[in-house]
């Protein structure tokens, strides 16, 4: 300890005397008729010092004559300042301190002298002493001493040092002050958030990633799932769109641990939920519980990992109200490009010609079409159009604002926290919008000493409209040459009615609404020290309507717009008008009752018990009609319709559980703690021999730094360190309704009999029942490292686990002649192993403060025993397979020469010619080459089509009043396919050319050298099956960086706040999803689907007062 103590205080001595000398370095320099403010950058330029100054400094635009030759900086200094009230003072660190001379002779005035020290004694060295309300201050020396002139009699000395809790000390005459500055354990302090209760993260032996509400409302989305993107390790969240009020689209809890539903389990306020359903504003903290150890105390619905939603309640401090308010713009990053009128033509052209060289060069098109279509466009435009399909369609951008009102504060005995917030976000085609409200109020009421109570409530109205067509799809390959309007604007035909303007304008609407309403109402009861009991009924309701009013939809010729040229998508989905109706209603309720007891024995013994019962009973019902042929067709209302085209449907079910849970943790002297959870669970969806399960789980944690001979080791740059490990088993029971039951289908058959046709009532058994269908079990093993350095400034968390999964549901192959669908057998295996780590760095520097984080992780999830049973396709699951493996054919480049399309193997030897795509040949019946290209035996596993290598993280920049945040997130590598609707030809055998292919295909029109490179196969339709299969020619690293979100806001000083009976207010610019780096076609998005809506970039402005 001494020993590293000299140490530092030699090192910060020698480079303070580096410093002074520097101070006294030989300065020249000569400025006529210059201002101070326009001489300090060239004295900063001449010494290599820094100086920093306010600009409300007294003089800076006095002009003054500088001529020195050969002086030392000191000397410098003090003849520009001659006759101005500014002073100085030179810093051994490079840095001068301008500030304004104080008068003397109003109030009285001392020297100050102290030293600053830890709780050990120890000094602090650069620690931070500053008069309070100037900028006159200085830093500690090696000895933690310090001295301050000129300081006011009535001054407050505010002293702070990194990694310590900040304090002021008021002067009060004194000439002498000493300070005792307390380490900051905050971050170790902090609760995390665990299942049915909270646990001291320091305390901590499970593996739970955490994340607080501020960080994921500054993503500036609607959709909460989305918001957690990148933001805790192991959690993978995904997405295919960003139309107005998407949600992610899976969300993984380290990896995949079963081929069912692999979605975990969500809490909200300790309760089931949906995570969707919370305004992110109204989070106060989210944990994700990860391994078996945290997540076993959920039982039967964690298998997948359990996240928790911990909403914000309000304090005993007095009422404030606060307004946010939002509005911006979202705008399409990119749509995929396509050839030009003039390179279609000839493209399509060649296409024909290289699938039938005989039939000549214009089999598609004229030559004169080739060469005067653009120019024809000119006078004949109808004849020969010329359509931007994604201008005519889409918008530039679509606005979007957000507006919520908060209410927070109470007394002892009854506190409040209510928030009210609309949201809006329009979309970029047609007349699609998104609107939500959300309406949360949160109470706390303290009857007597021991007894308390809570009861809460939240509201959310969603509504989705949108044209009932959806363009993208066919917006993205029709062609330029077909048209969408008639140069009068009609509609026009398109491409014999395919025409995606005319169908998203013409062809209807969609709506759904959905409108939950929520309540927890808990009872808390503490006799005596210690020791409670909370008793809560939590009750959901949901009402889910979605309609549809699909309108026929036809075009006018062209010289003609009195004669309907036809209808509009030519396969009689729009010849008709139809309206469809369905709602889903659901409510459920979940009462528990839980018994907690925490007590500190010795001193050192800290023991927590808990026991706990819960029910949950949920109840759906759905109904749907329909009708056809409607005639008023602005009136989308079912009894409008026809009655002889009529349709119904309708369907219930019911759904409960009853769990029994424990738990016990126990912590001796902060260093060796323990935990360990059983849930008995009881599940509906299984028969009464099969119905219960138990599920254990315990953990184990060393805090080494609490260790004496960690002690005795002196190393004051580490703070903390811990290791942890973990082991727990978990059930599955979200394996469908009633598997060991056989289910009746009933339903509307016709019937011909005595020449006539008849509608009658049947039922029919859909499914072989087995009865000891049960849960599906994965243990889970983890190992966990915590550490801290440098007072906590930098931290590091990492996990290893792995997990095994079996008594996987599978379906059993049952001979067809029995007339059921393949019943559900407990017999498959697959495991999981991955890793974590998370990295983060807290620091300031004065009043500039900043923080940086990172989180990696991977995992890989591969199947085991599948009882002979294989799912394939182009993503396969069989035995030693990956997870939606990738599975296709071994590419051997292009054909070249007719030598080797000769005396290669092929998968189409009649429609195969040079230009196509050449594959290996790997096996056959006999388990060799057999000469042969055969799905049978020459696929093969191409590799994971999951992301690996997931990363994400943050970056808060602080200067006084001014903050700045980055966010960002990405994958390492992943398998990605290049579909065919970003490389394929003339699909549907009349679509466009993606613009990525043109000039780098092979062509007949090429030279040998230039096919020799080319990179995609010819142009042909007849082998397009061929070419465009699953095989690795289509994998390419899909990997990418995406800058989710980046702040810039202005906090108002108070004083000016508190002038106009304002708390606080600021203001701030956002971008979300600003840009993505990855090796996607142009246009394309990694999160973005074929024929799905784009991701886009939000611009927001936004302002926060409280009052």
């Amino acid at each position: 300890m001494r020993q590293n103590k000299m140490i530092m205080r030699s090192l910060v001595l020698l480079g303070a005397l580096f410093f002074w000398g520097n101070s006294f370095a030989q300065i020249s320099l000569s400025v006529n008729k210059q201002t101070i403010k326009q001489i300090i950058p060239q004295i900063e330029k001449a010494s290599g010092y820094n100086v920093f100054y306010t600009d409300k400094l007294p003089n800076l635009e006095t002009k003054k004559d500088l001529n020195v030759s050969n002086a030392s900086l000191e000397a410098v200094l003090k003849e520009l300042f001659k006759g101005t009230k500014i002073s100085f003072e030179i810093k051994a660190n490079k840095q001068i301190l301008l500030f304004q001379q104080t008068n003397k002779s109003v109030g009285a005035k001392k020297k100050v002298t102290g030293r600053i020290v830890d709780e050990n004694d120890e000094p602090l060295i650069g620690a931070s002493v500053i008069i309070k309300g100037s900028t006159q201050g200085t830093i500690t020396n090696i000895d933690g001493e310090y001295t301050l002139e000129d300081v006011p009699e009535k001054a407050t000395l505010t002293v702070s040092y990194v990694g310590y809790i900040p304090a002021s000390v008021a002067v009060n005459g004194k000439n002498a002050i000493n300070v005792v500055l307390q380490e900051d354990s905050k971050t170790l302090e902090e609760v995390v958030v665990i299942g049915y209760g909270t646990v001291k993260k320091k305390d901590l032996t499970g593996a739970v990633g955490s994340v607080g509400g501020a960080e994921v409302a500054a993503r500036k989305t609607t959709s909460l799932s989305t918001a957690l993107q990148g933001t805790i390790p192991g959690l993978m969240v995904t997405r295919n769109n960003n139309a107005p009020g998407a949600n992610a689209d899976k969300i993984y809890v380290r990896g995949i641990t079963t081929i069912g539903n692999s979605d975990p389990l969500v809490i909200v306020d300790g309760v089931p939920g949906d995570i969707n359903s919370v305004n992110a504003n109204d989070v106060e903290s989210i944990s994700v519980l990860k391994d078996a150890a945290s997540a076993a105390i959920y039982g039967s619905r964690a298998a997948a990992g359990v996240i928790l939603v911990t909403t914000k309640r309000a304090s005993d401090k007095e009422l404030s109200l606060t307004y946010n308010g939002e509005f911006g713009w979202e705008i399409p990053t990119a749509e995929p490009e396509v050839v030009g009128v003039q390179r279609f033509l000839e493209m399509a052209n060649e296409l024909r010609y290289t699938d039938n060289p005989d039939g000549g060069k214009y089999q598609a098109y004229s030559e004169d079409q080739v060469n005067n279509w653009v120019k024809n466009n000119a006078t004949n435009p109808n004849q020969y159009p010329i359509t931007d399909w994604q201008d005519l369609i889409l918008e530039k951008s679509a606005t979007r604002q957000s507006h919520s009102i908060h209410l927070s504060g109470g007394s002892k005995v009854v506190k409040t926290k209510a928030s009210l917030a609309y949201d809006e976000v329009g979309g970029l085609y047609g007349d699609r919008y998104f609107q939500r409200y959300t309406l949360r109020v949160n109470n706390d009421f303290n009857i007597t000493q021991k007894l308390s109570a809570t009861l809460d409530f939240n509201v959310k109205r969603t509504k989705h409209h949108m044209p009932q067509f959806t363009p993208f799809g066919m917006m993205r390959y029709m062609p330029a040459i077909y048209a969408g309007v008639w140069d009068d604007g009609r509609i026009a035909e398109g491409k014999s009615g395919a025409n995606p303007y005319g169908l998203m304008k013409l062809g209807g609407t969609t709506e759904k609404w959905y409108t939950a309403l929520g309540g927890k109402a808990s009872i808390d009861f503490k006799p005596f020290d210690g020791f409670k009991i909370s008793a809560i009924v939590a009750p959901r309701f949901n009402y889910d309507k979605f309609k549809t009013f699909k309108k026929a939809a036809s075009y006018t010729l062209a010289d003609d717009p009195n004669t309907i040229g036809g209808y509009l998508d030519n396969s009689g989905l729009y010849n008709t008008t139809k309206l469809s109706e369905t709602r889903n209603d659901s409510y459920n309720v979940t009462t528990q009752l839980i018994v907690n007891y925490a007590k500190k024995f010795a001193g050192k013994h800290d023991i927590n018990l808990m026991a706990g019962y819960e029910n949950y009973y949920e109840y759906i019902e759905e109904l749907g009609a329909d009708r056809d042929g409607y005639v008023l067709t602005n009136f989308p209302y079912l009894n409008n319709g026809p009655k002889d085209l009529i349709g119904n449907s309708g369907k219930g079910k019911e759904y409960a559980y009853r769990s029994y849970f424990g738990r016990v943790m126990y912590s001796y002297a902060d260093r060796y703690l323990f935990q360990a959870n059983i849930r008995h669970d009881g599940s509906s969806r299984f028969a009464k021999k099969h119905r219960w399960g138990t599920f254990p789980s315990f953990s184990a944690g060393w805090v080494l730094s609490e260790e004496n001979f960690m002690k005795n080791l002196n190393w004051e740059w580490l703070s903390f360190l811990k290791i942890r490990a973990t082991w727990g088993a978990l059930g599955n029971e979200r394996i469908g309704d009633f598997p060991y039951m056989s289910t009746i289908a009933f339903g509307n058959t016709i019937f011909y009999q005595n020449n006539g046709i008849y509608f009658d009532q049947t039922a029919s058994q859909q499914k072989y029942a087995i009865e000891n269908v049960t849960w599906e079990k994965t243990e889970s093993t983890d190992i966990g490292l915590d550490i801290s350095f440098l007072n906590n400034r930098l931290r590091v968390n990492g996990d290893y686990y792995w997990k095994n999964t079996k008594d996987m549901l599978l379906a059993m192959a049952i001979p067809d002649f029995l007339g059921f669908s393949d019943p559900d057998v407990n017999a498959g295996k697959m495991s999981t192993k991955g890793y974590e780590l998370n990295v983060s760095w807290n620091d300031h520097i004065g009043d500039f403060s900043y923080g940086i984080a990172i989180n990696f992780s991977d995992f890989t999830s591969k199947m085991g025993d599948l009882q002979g049973t294989q799912f394939l396709g182009d993503k396969v699951k069989m035995e030693g397979s990956e997870f939606n493996e990738w599975y296709g054919y071994v590419s051997d480049g292009l054909f070249l020469t007719e030598e080797d399309l000769k005396n290669s193997p092929k998968i189409n030897d009649k429609n195969t010619q040079l230009g196509d795509i050449k594959y290996k040949d790997i096996s056959g019946p006999d388990g060799v080459p057999d000469g042969k290209i055969s799905p049978e035996y020459d696929r093969v596993l191409l590799g994971s089509s999951l992301p690996h290598f997931l990363y994400g993280g943050n970056i808060n920049l602080g200067y006084k009043n001014f903050d700045l945040s980055l966010a960002f997130q990405g994958v390492g590598k992943q398998n990605a396919r290049l579909a065919r609707e970003m490389v394929e030809p003339f699909r549907n055998n009349y679509g466009n050319f993606p613009a990525i292919i043109d000039g780098n295909y092979w062509s007949p029109y090429n030279t040998d050298e230039q096919n020799a490179v080319a990179k995609y196969p010819r142009l042909t339709h007849v082998n397009k099956s061929s070419n465009y299969a699953m095989s690795d020619y289509w994998l390419f690293n899909g990997g990418y960086f995406r800058l989710k979100n980046i702040t810039l806001g202005y906090t108002f000083p108070k004083e000016w706040m508190n002038a106009i009976g304002i708390k606080g207010a600021r203001i701030y610019a956002s971008a979300s999803d600003l840009f993505c780096l990855s090796k996607y076609p142009k246009g394309w998005d990694p999160e973005m689907g074929v024929s799905e809506y784009p991701i886009t970039t939000s611009i927001l402005l936004g302002v926060s007062v409280n009052f």
